[in-house]
């Protein structure tokens, strides 16, 4: 498992969910916005053991190690914005319907209404970002939403939002022309939803 920064945790939760969330925190994080020198320095810190995961995490650190700030900003930048737009586009509705702010952000906004989540007034992206699915499956992990945090609860959004899109968001993101640092971003995100669906699987 990843040692990222602490998931400050609403509830007491056990450290499984709590590696989880830390890792799904990570990724809506990393895929936010580019990473900052700091952040780089604490990736290079990463521990690894011999699972997908761990590999993925091994080949973060040594990249985040010899990443500057401006060769990752520039790649974030061919990656997601671009001249117009990045070479992908890591959105759910541009994943299932081929076209953005389609059906996938209309029920995905109800769900969080209903949930009681609410957007950041800061964050001008649709919703349907995977960076900001990723922070919400954290949030709702931890039981920082005043929504029900259980396994059910999570699984519900999982299904609902990720489970359809987000393996082939990071397959495709390992394979990016652009990607660099964030190939192995891309290892990490496809194994852990790889995980994650395997667990909720038998749920």
């Amino acid at each position: 498992m990843l040692n990222t920064a602490e998931v400050q945790c609403p509830r007491s939760i056990s450290d499984e969910d709590r590696a989880r969330a830390q890792i799904y925190q990570l990724l809506g994080v990393l895929l936010g916005s580019p990473p900052s020198s700091e952040l780089l320095k604490g990736l290079a810190s990463l521990q690894a053991d011999d699972t997908p995961l761990g590999a993925a995490s091994k080949n973060l650190a040594a990249l985040a190690e010899r990443t500057s700030p401006y060769d990752v900003e520039r790649e974030y930048n061919n990656l997601f914005v671009g001249l117009g737009r990045g070479e992908l586009l890591p959105y759910a509705s541009y994943y299932l319907t081929g076209f953005l702010n389609e059906k996938p952000l209309a029920e995905l906004r109800t769900d969080l209404m209903a949930r009681g989540i609410k957007s950041r007034s800061d964050v001008k992206e649709p919703e349907d970002h995977i960076g900001t699915l990723c922070e919400i499956m954290a949030g709702i992990i931890t039981g920082e939403f005043p929504c029900d945090s259980d396994l059910i609860s999570q699984k519900t959004f999982y299904d609902a939002h990720l489970a359809k899109w987000a393996a082939l968001f990071f397959s495709d993101l390992e394979e990016a022309q652009s990607s660099i640092f964030y190939a192995p971003v891309g290892s990490l995100g496809r194994a852990f939803m790889t995980v994650e669906a395997d667990a909720f699987a038998i749920q």
